[in-house]
């Protein structure tokens, strides 16, 4: 338990990322009409990939109108 205290101040700020991207990316995923391919499929990739699911869904994955 006294590890986890001792990088408790560097995951919190990590967590807070990873939360933040992770609702952004369903927000904005469940607003658009269109995507680069089905939205069940972001959506696993958004939850199940960590930092890096969203990040690809932001980047790859919205289609603009």
């Amino acid at each position: 338990m006294d590890i986890i205290q001792q990088y408790l101040p560097y995951l919190i700020p990590l967590i807070v990322i990873q939360l933040g991207l992770l609702v952004f990316a369903l927000l904005d995923l469940l607003k658009r009409e269109r995507t680069r391919g089905p939205k069940w499929m972001w959506i696993i990739i958004i939850i199940f990939v960590n930092i890096f699911g969203p990040v690809a869904y932001l980047l790859f994955g919205r289609e603009e109108s």
